[in-house]
């Protein structure tokens, strides 16, 4: 049976899976391994025996169903007209300010987003283990960064060898990695410190009454 699971995204990372070009995310391995490790492909785990850390699993697994929690916020609106309006409670999301009704309204953490204001389900399809800096240029794609946004930086390169975009991409992928991690963090989970890290490939499921 699949496990529910509710995994954090932040505005970014929403509309870039909404939009279909988000399919992979990475999440650092925590405690980072210190030495030898070996990994045990199901279910996802490694087993570090260098400083007696034991098994540390995967927080996601293939088939897991994932919830995702998102910035949001619950606000009311009159509907219907008549002797059938009514006041109705309705969530928003920041990801997609569409509406004159919440777009003023506060916003909630995505950490205190309950389950059932979830819009966004995913399904693992695969988990694995890398270092942080053996991302591929197609993975970089995969994270949901904007094809545009690596064009920009392959133009500012001197040339277009194989070299230089594999740069863009790498810079492409660094910024937003980089600004998402806490600054205190940096040394352990930036981009130069090259973590470890689960990496969990996914896709878009609609929410079933069993969930």
């Amino acid at each position: 049976m699949s496990r529910v699971k509710p995994i954090l995204f932040n505005t970014d990372m929403v509309r870039a899976s909404l939009d279909g070009r988000k399919t992979v995310t990475r999440r650092c391995m925590k405690p980072q391994p210190q030495g030898y490790f070996e990994v045990n492909e199901e279910p996802l785990y490694i087993y570090d025996t260098s400083l007696g850390q034991g098994q540390i699993h995967s927080p996601y697994q293939p088939g897991d169903i994932l919830y995702v929690r998102e910035t949001w916020h619950k606000y009311t609106k009159r509907v219907g007209t008549g002797e059938c309006c009514h006041m109705a409670e309705f969530y928003g999301y920041k990801a997609s300010i569409a509406n004159s009704e919440d777009a003023g309204e506060r916003w909630k953490p995505s950490i205190h987003m309950p389950k059932e204001a979830a819009r966004l389900w995913l399904k693992v399809t695969d988990a694995r283990v890398e270092r942080l800096q053996d991302i591929t240029n197609k993975d970089v794609e995969k994270e949901g960064v904007e094809k545009k946004c690596i064009d920009s930086y392959i133009r500012q390169m001197p040339c277009e060898t194989e070299e230089y975009i594999r740069l863009a991409y790498i810079i492409a992928f660094q910024d937003i990695w980089d600004s998402i991690i806490k600054k205190k963090d940096l040394l352990l989970y930036g981009w130069n410190a090259n973590p470890w890290v689960w990496v969990i490939e996914f896709e878009q499921c609609k929410k079933t009454e069993e969930i």
